[in-house]
């Protein structure tokens, strides 16, 4: 939602242009840093109390960024609520695929989860836009009143954990430490290229790299690791998590592509950006629907293959964008990418945590969450170095950039290959 809102934000609380992109950065950074932490915490410390808890967190933190009248207040709340959020969503997704045993159960529950959540990214634009065009602090009080609401439902609903959790060599603090290091900085590099030095890039890039490194040593000799290495020789598991970060970061590219295309070169107003870009929203109904249909019949490989194709149809439909283009022009292949979220995002989210251990559901659900925001970080940063190398805002820079999503998308029809010769495996009849 925050896209849309970023121009009235600015305008309101006279903040520079730097100031405006650490709105995006702040929350970017600090989800992608803490996630795995949070997934590990999950297995670690309870399910259940990560997610109340950290929900409180968010929901407070939230409200003060509506309430924020300074630049830095506002910068700080997305901060934490990116953590907030790091705790929250592998702890959330790790109750899902630890309540229902693997199978047509699991996969259906993950279905609809994965619907919610898709439709959480392709509306999450047309819920800022209608929100800004009220006043933009709504961008920050609507996510407290569906959070208290999530929060009241969810201690009357998820069922306390039978026993806390334990581990015979405690918490892995140093693996801990340089991870989410590492992955700051990694993050950061990503996110903050297309605006500072190359130098400076280098310099986060080999830090990140290092801490990495130092990381996987660490893991090596605990006896406790906070992440246990060989989860990542599942080729399904890595395939999976490479698939996220192409799924989200082609389509946060194409999101930031559209929105400056009809806002900056158009002249569309917010409102009608979001209305715009509202069809999108039809993967929200087909999720849960049409996909668990499709995943029976065919198998996650075939499905997350066709959601690939779609995509990749969708961003080569809007190459010849131009300054007089009609909506209808548009509406092709903002329907096909609705289709191809809707087909792609549940399927790569069982994938994903298909076949690990109960104990380690939320490090699995850590990893993946970490590939969605990663891939979201990746794809915004090459788009907007694409737009900068354009030097202006023109049709040509727009087809340039809009070559980003259409590469990621053939990217994962090439990961989604392997998924193509494993049969779907039969359900037994209800």
């Amino acid at each position: 939602m925050m896209g849309v809102a970023l121009p009235s934000i600015r305008a309101e609380l006279g903040l520079s242009t730097s100031e405006l992109q650490w709105i995006v950065s702040a929350y970017v950074l600090s989800y992608g840093g803490f996630v795995l932490l949070g997934g590990r915490a999950a297995d670690l410390l309870g399910r259940r109390r990560m997610f109340i808890g950290w929900l409180v967190v968010f929901l407070a933190f939230s409200g003060l960024g509506g309430f924020a009248t300074e630049g830095w207040v506002l910068i700080v709340a997305r901060f934490v609520t990116g953590i907030a959020a790091a705790f929250m969503t592998p702890a959330g997704l790790s109750i899902i695929t630890t309540t229902y045993p693997e199978g047509p159960q699991r996969n259906k529950a993950l279905l609809v989860y994965a619907g919610t959540a898709a439709g959480g990214f392709s509306l999450g634009m047309v819920a800022g836009g209608l929100l800004t065009a009220i006043d933009w602090r709504w961008v920050f009080f609507a996510p407290v009143v569906l959070a208290a609401v999530i929060l009241v439902a969810a201690i009357a609903l998820i069922p306390r954990e039978a026993e806390p959790l334990k581990t015979a060599g405690g918490f892995d603090l140093g693996g801990a430490l340089t991870l989410t290091g590492s992955m700051l900085l990694l993050v950061s590099t990503v996110v903050r290229a297309p605006d500072v030095a190359a130098g400076q890039t280098a310099v986060t890039l080999v830090a990140g790299l290092v801490l990495l490194g130092l990381f996987v040593v660490i893991e090596q000799r605990v006896a406790s690791p906070l992440i246990r290495l060989g989860i990542l020789r599942s080729g399904p598991l890595v395939r999976a998590n490479l698939g996220a970060v192409l799924l989200v970061g082609s389509f946060v590219g194409f999101q930031f592509v559209a929105v400056l295309y009809l806002q900056e070169l158009r002249n569309w107003s917010e409102l009608e950006t979001g209305l715009a870009l509202m069809v999108i929203g039809i993967d929200s109904v087909l999720a849960p629907t049409l996909t668990p249909w499709l995943v029976n019949r065919f198998g996650n490989g075939r499905v997350v293959f066709g959601g690939f194709t779609f995509a990749a149809a969708a961003y080569a439909l809007f190459l010849p964008l131009d300054t007089d283009w009609s909506y209808a022009a548009m509406l092709p292949a903002l329907i096909l990418l609705g289709l191809a979220f809707a087909l792609a995002y549940g399927p790569l989210t069982i994938a994903a945590t298909d076949g690990v251990a109960e104990e380690e559901q939320g490090l699995a659900s850590g990893v993946l969450t970490t590939s969605f925001q990663f891939g979201s970080a990746l794809g915004l940063a090459v788009v907007a170095a694409v737009l900068a190398a354009a030097d202006d805002l023109t049709v040509e820079g727009f087809r340039s950039a809009l070559l980003v999503p259409l590469v990621a998308a053939a990217l994962g029809l090439l990961a989604a290959l392997p998924g193509l010769t494993r049969r779907p495996a039969r359900q037994p009849a209800a």
